[in-house]
């Protein structure tokens, strides 16, 4: 069991830069591979990146390859994602999930998630 708790979200001009924070409670938190997902108003959740369980392996979609980074320390049971270069099309709720094993892109395989932060970009 892993409960996760986002933070750092906020208004960012375009160009900006941001840091999410994940924090999880429960002995395990190395355990598990960690997901990062958004949500836009009226569109799917997307995935964003995936860190392996030590950190070693990261996955990013296309359109932030470049700009965005996630990291992890296992010695404070939290995850980052740094947000380089932000765009208005960064504009979303982010989300952290976990799950056990390898991280994928399919929400669906997330077992826990925490309740997201907003990231607002202006233009």
């Amino acid at each position: 069991q892993v409960q996760l708790v986002e933070s750092g979200g906020g208004l960012v001009e375009a160009g900006g830069s941001l840091r999410l924070s994940c924090a999880a409670s429960g002995r395990t938190f190395s355990k598990y591979a960690m997901g990062w997902f958004r949500q836009a108003p009226g569109k799917e959740r997307e995935f964003v990146a995936g860190i392996s369980w030590n950190g070693d392996r990261t996955y990013y979609r296309d359109s932030v390859k470049g700009r965005f980074t996630g990291s992890r320390d296992n010695g404070k049971n939290t995850v980052y994602l740094q947000m380089n270069s932000l765009k208005p099309e960064d504009t979303a709720v982010y989300y952290c999930a976990a799950r056990t094993f390898t991280p994928t892109m399919s929400a669906a395989e997330y077992g826990y998630w925490g309740q997201g932060t907003q990231v607002t970009v202006s233009s």
